[in-house]
């Protein structure tokens, strides 16, 4: 009898656990909510006004020493003419420029 009645408790929990389980994966479509798509804004970079942590911060493949270049090379020369006139600093390449050319502007 305790035999019986220990199978019969196992029995019913293992349902309840099943039901459980098939419950949590059905969809629920009624209540579903459409995704939302997340756009990405890009900060636009003034090569004539920012200074070199923001230069850094904001553009791929420019770190403290590309920075401080592209600073001086402003201060030596005057604002820049064009985001082109940036492969005129010292070892900014072709490469970083269009990586980043979206990013930048001299307005």
């Amino acid at each position: 009898m305790l035999r019986l009645s220990l199978s019969s408790v196992l029995f019913a929990v293992l349902a309840s656990f099943s039901l459980a389980a098939a419950a949590a994966e059905t969809p629920k479509t009624e209540s579903a909510k459409p995704a939302t798509v997340q756009v990405a804004q890009v900060a636009v970079v003034n090569l004539n006004t920012a200074d070199a942590a923001t230069l850094q911060r904001e553009l791929l493949g420019i770190g403290a020493t590309k920075a401080q270049a592209i600073v001086a090379y402003r201060e030596e020369h005057g604002n820049f003419a064009s985001v082109d006139e940036l492969l005129e600093v010292k070892g900014i390449g072709e490469a970083t420029l269009e990586k980043n050319r979206d990013k930048l502007s001299v307005n």
